[in-house]
């Protein structure tokens, strides 16, 4: 569908699944691992980076703006880089300067980069051309 509506109801789906493996392994890396919540976060971003973009091909949006896949791929993740600077940035703020536990401001954090990563994908990767 086209529909910005159904596709940002889809992407929540895509988005809750990315969130899940994004989330766990962050608790995963720096709980048991005791990696920093930094690092872990942004290794953890990556993987829900590649979760959300194969859901996002095969499920969400059916108008792509590019014939290039891999070209593709490349700009829809300089788009989650720049989730990923937002998220490393809101997720500083409300931890180390809020002091908001990491793992609630990563909930607070997620809903940011969420918008963020749906528009920016929506308008600049997956329209009608």
């Amino acid at each position: 569908t086209n529909s910005t509506l159904l596709q940002l109801f889809r992407y929540t789906f895509v988005g809750g699944a990315a969130f899940i493996a994004d989330f766990g392994t962050l608790y995963i890396l720096t709980e048991y691992f005791k990696i920093h919540y930094l690092v872990s976060a942004a290794i953890s971003f990556i993987l829900g980076l590649l979760i959300n973009y194969f859901l996002s091909v095969k499920w969400v949006f059916n108008s792509r703006a590019m014939k290039n896949r891999t070209l593709e791929f490349l700009l829809f993740t300089l788009i989650g880089v720049i989730g990923l600077g937002l998220n490393e940035l809101f997720l500083w703020i409300l931890t180390d300067v809020l002091l908001i536990y990491y793992l609630l401001s990563k909930i607070f954090t997620t809903i940011i980069v969420y918008f963020w990563n749906f528009f920016a994908r929506k308008f600049l990767l997956f329209r009608k051309q």
